[in-house]
């Protein structure tokens, strides 16, 4: 059976708080010169904690931002701008729980003619227990995995991220960079159920808390897959990687148990990072020379760090990528039109 890595969500915190005191050895590494103007910055989950910190920090090096989220429209595009004192912010609608959503969003894009240069798939929900969205899927295996599969897939399928193995509208010397913001509690997860995966299963407070590890545990294999897909040896077509914030002061415990969301709020609001501050690394990654060519690289907060070991197996990933686009042909009838990217560009590259 599939688990996590924690039981207990005060454990976890409390693990958060021992990361806060680690040393940064890359924190020096991002300059003030480091600048996004003249790029488009997508953020899902932006209008709340880390993800609206990212949607201000890059703001302030001038990207062009769009906030995509379900909630805070437009009160969130506008505290950003107040803050970046940027006006080059946009919100846009999406829902990770309602897959249509995604559809009507990816296609809102595409027919506005927009290209994204930086792509952060930030959003995510930790739950006190389980639930089932309309689709049939439990909401938090759809919204901390599927849905970004499902973006994604659509935005390589529609080139509104420019690539040459998809959509063939790759622009020389312009390189997408995809970020999958995850958490290093996805160590010691075990290995991907493939038997179930998919599969609704029931859940409280305590396993809620081990599936939100185990969901990233997922999440950053197939992150690893489609670098291992897309980019090959000395051609980098997507830069795709991950990057764990370490302990944010965000909303993420608003759905747990009163006296449970008390308790890690108070230990959020003392020892965590704001939001901006725990945005710096993802920033770096996105927008650093010195992540210009590198791909499938893990960043815990400003450290390189390795994955899992079991995320690098070329067995597990293929494993996965099989499995995630039938339990979408399963669930959505919309993802027929995009099983050509199941079907095709089959890795070559099982080194990466």
């Amino acid at each position: 059976m599939a688990h996590g890595r924690f039981d207990n969500p005060v454990i976890a915190a409390l693990a958060g708080v021992k990361d806060f005191f680690r040393k940064q050895d890359l924190t020096d590494r991002l300059k003030e010169t480091d600048r996004a103007d003249g790029k488009t910055v997508l953020i899902t989950g932006a209008n709340s904690g880390l993800g609206f910190g990212m949607a201000v920090a890059f703001a302030k090096r001038g990207a062009h931002v769009i906030m995509a989220c379900r909630r805070q429209i437009p009160e969130a595009g506008e505290e950003v701008k107040r803050l970046s004192g940027s006006d080059k912010i946009e919100m846009r609608y999406v829902d990770f729980s309602k897959i249509g959503t995604i559809h009507d969003f990816a296609d809102a894009l595409e027919k506005d003619g927009i290209h994204i240069d930086i792509l952060v798939l930030n959003a995510g929900v930790a739950l006190p227990e389980s639930r089932p969205t309309e689709s049939g899927l439990e909401e938090m295996f759809l919204v901390n995995y599927m849905s970004n599969v499902i973006l994604v897939s659509r935005l390589l399928a529609s080139g509104v991220v420019r690539n040459k193995a998809i959509a063939g509208n790759a622009v020389a010397g312009e390189v997408p960079r995809l970020l999958f913001i995850s958490s290093d509690s996805h160590q010691g997860s075990s290995y991907i159920d493939h038997e179930q995966f998919g599969t609704y299963e029931k859940y409280g407070v305590t396993k809620g808390m081990n599936y939100y590890s185990y969901y990233k545990l997922v999440l950053n294999t197939y992150a690893t897959e489609l670098s291992r897909r897309l980019n090959h040896e000395g051609d980098i077509d997507v830069i795709v990687n991950v990057m764990c914030p370490g302990p944010v002061d965000s909303k993420i415990i608003k759905e747990a148990p009163w006296l449970l969301r008390k308790i890690l709020g108070g230990i959020f609001s003392i020892v965590f990072k704001s939001p901006e501050d725990a945005a710096q690394p993802a920033v770096y990654m996105c927008i650093s020379e010195d992540y210009a060519g590198k791909t499938n690289e893990y960043l815990h907060m400003f450290n390189v760090k390795k994955m899992d070991e079991k995320i690098y197996i070329p067995e597990e990933g293929k494993k996965l990528w099989d499995h995630t686009y039938q339990v979408w042909q399963q669930y959505d009838p919309m993802a027929i039109n995009y099983l050509i990217l199941a079907e095709s560009h089959t890795s070559e590259n099982p080194s990466a």
